[in-house]
């Protein structure tokens, strides 16, 4: 039997790194800056939503435009771009994921560069609507371990890696009584952006699978 659960924070998160950096995407920007503002314009972007960073390495360096409406940011530096989208859900995944594949046409386009790889991740705070999150995390555990003590388990976290992939199951540390998911997978540069989101929303249902919770209307 599965466990009716809540989502009350969602985050979707990719670097794209490059083959090869191309410092013209750190000197000389202006076209591909202009055309990223006049392509996200159709989700409410503004002047005032352009962030340049100065700070850190020069590989940290680079342009973040800010999409508030879509609560997503997309930012190109020298060596790798990032998209960020906070609230994330499968339901309006498309909107953005045509962000993303519209800044990599832009990076394509005005400098030439090539993904080499995508290093995405996916961040759940998985709150039970009945049950204890404690409850749903003691299967993962070894008994041996439990046997130490009888008083009841308050903490429990897994972290699972292998080369191109990692999972993190742990207690959520912003919501009470809810479980902190974290899966993250390496991809490719030839993989197309709807492929990888394909993937990574199977991987999700697996792992709910698994956990034995199934999200529900709030």
């Amino acid at each position: 039997m599965t466990e009716p659960v809540s989502i009350p924070i969602s985050i979707f998160d990719v670097t794209i790194e490059f083959v090869k950096p191309n410092l013209r995407l750190a000197m000389d920007r202006a076209n591909i800056v202009e055309e990223l503002f006049d392509r996200f314009s159709r989700w409410g972007i503004s002047v005032d939503d352009l962030d340049v960073i100065k700070d850190g390495k020069p590989s940290e360096q680079g342009v973040k435009f800010k999409l508030p409406g879509r609560k997503t940011t997309f930012f190109f530096g020298p060596s790798f771009a990032r998209l960020t989208w906070d609230d994330a859900n499968w339901e309006t995944a498309d909107g953005t994921m045509e962000i993303l594949s519209i800044g990599l046409e832009a990076l394509a386009s005005h400098g030439q560069v090539q993904a080499g790889k995508y290093k995405a991740s996916v961040v759940l705070h998985i709150q039970p609507k009945k049950g204890s999150f404690i409850d749903l995390l003691k299967p993962f555990g070894p008994p041996a371990l439990y046997a130490l003590d009888g008083s009841p388990l308050t903490a429990f976290a897994t972290v699972l890696r292998w080369e191109a992939r990692r999972i993190t199951i742990d207690g959520s540390a912003q919501i009470a009584n809810a479980i902190f998911l974290r899966f993250e997978r390496d991809f490719p540069g030839s993989v197309s952006v709807k492929d990888m989101a394909a993937e990574l929303l199977a991987e999700e249902k697996k792992l709910f699978s698994i956990i034995g919770v199934e999200e529900t209307a709030q």
